[in-house]
């Protein structure tokens, strides 16, 4: 269906140029490959083809079981990092190769087309340790950025709380300055990857009489702490990714706090640009996605033919390559302008928008392909892939909600894109 060969992200030779408007020309996108990404490219396909045998092991089990099958992941993150994959544009010195964002993309693509294993500490790879390194002080990216690559550290993200999911500034968790210590008292929901964290950045309320949007601190808290209570959220799929979590007059050293302490809503922002703009979306897992619903539609039995001959199924496997295509090219507009030196604003909101609704509509494709056999749970006999498509259907929901929900988005776009007025 499309060109595997080529790589998703980042050519750096011929340029497709926009428009010409008022003798100013649109920044230009980058297709080509230069000889040195090439050469990237290939030593990523070769590793991970050396490789092959490791990652089937550790596909052959769910991560979310917890136990031994959780730590043989943590344990592949273990053998990226001692290749030098485990976080390859990080400096050296933190583990990571100093690799650019062009090659951080070639990585993902790579990756993804081996069908490697998922990333367990994504939270701590995509968020936390950027954001470290925007605003964090040298001691603390010393303590945690090597580890965060090397698995030693899980990190999970505390920000919503049962009345600030959407209106986050709401929030009302506290934390209070005792000597050298923050003293941590309130309530976190939805936090993915709860159950098997050892650390969580939390955003606490520390100036209850600053403004709302003030008064706001970021700060980093071990798990493990007295005082830290852990829940699992069972969600409609019968996964438990998601936990609340309970502070008690959890104690953390003052010097955990990232940023200015009250000044934590400007750091929280930097995290969510990365996760809105750059954290999750990646092309290439919704183009195999793509492609395998277009195996499924040359498999699946339909009116004694299969689903790849409805006209309807083929109308809507040619809108999903269209969607596909248009956030393949958008992300390589994006990746051109960050490796030139800018930043991503409001405009993130764009792109998570974008793909989470994207994939829901993926996954419901794939859920019309499959018919009634779209609901067979795992362990059913007959199941497509054991159930993962049901539960990934069930999944997709989230993707509309987390990271700002598609309403939150959309009022970004409104007032901080297209500079309409607040209602």
């Amino acid at each position: 269906m499309r060109d595997r060969g080529r790589a998703i992200i980042g050519r750096t030779r011929r340029r497709c140029r926009g428009d010409r408007r008022g003798g100013q020309e649109d920044r230009p996108v980058d297709f080509e490959l230069s000889p040195e990404d090439a050469a990237f490219r290939d030593e990523v396909r070769g590793w991970l083809a050396e490789n092959r045998d490791q990652i089937e092991h550790v596909r052959a089990v769910n991560w979310e079981d917890g136990g031994e099958r959780f730590e043989r992941y943590r344990e592949w993150e273990r053998i990226l990092f001692d290749a030098g994959w485990g976080a390859v544009t990080w400096p050296k010195e933190y583990g990571g190769r100093g690799a650019s964002l062009v090659q951080q993309a070639l990585f993902t693509d790579e990756y993804v087309r081996a069908k490697g294993p998922d990333r367990i500490n994504r939270l701590g790879l995509n968020l936390l340790a950027p954001t470290l390194m925007l605003h964090g002080t040298a001691e603390q990216r010393e303590a945690h950025l090597s580890k965060i690559a090397r698995c030693d550290e899980i990190w999970c993200q505390g920000f919503s709380e049962p009345n600030a999911g959407s209106d986050l500034a709401s929030l009302r968790t506290r934390a209070v300055r005792d000597g050298d210590d923050f003293v941590i008292t309130g309530q976190k929901i939805w936090t993915s990857l709860g159950v098997f964290g050892d650390w969580i950045f939390v955003l606490c309320r520390t100036n209850p009489d600053a403004p709302k949007h003030k008064g706001i601190s970021f700060i980093l808290c071990d798990m493990h702490a007295p005082g830290v209570e852990v829940r699992p959220l069972v969600q409609i799929n019968g996964d438990a990714r998601f936990a609340e979590i309970f502070f008690t007059e959890a104690r953390t050293p003052a010097s955990n706090v990232v940023g200015a302490v009250d000044e934590g809503w400007r750091v929280a922002m930097t995290t969510l640009g990365f996760e809105r703009g750059t954290g999750l979306g990646s092309p290439a897992v919704f183009n195999r996605i793509l492609d395998e619903v277009v195996d499924l539609t040359r498999r699946s039995p339909r009116d004694g033919g299969v689903a790849a001959d409805d006209p309807d199924i083929r109308r809507r496997v040619a809108q999903a390559y269209i969607e596909t295509r248009i956030f393949e090219l958008s992300s390589q507009r994006t990746l051109t302008r960050l490796a030139k030196g800018g930043t991503l604003g409001p405009e993130a909101s764009l792109t998570k928008l974008y793909w989470s609704e994207m994939e829901a509509r993926l996954e419901e494709l794939a859920m019309d392909v499959l018919g009634p056999r779209a609901e067979l749970a795992k362990g059913s006999p007959g199941a497509e892939r054991n159930g993962d498509w049901y539960s990934e259907y069930l999944y997709a929901r989230a993707s509309m909600i987390f990271a700002g929900t598609s309403e939150v988005q959309k009022n970004v776009i409104a007032q901080r894109v297209l500079g309409l007025p607040r209602e």
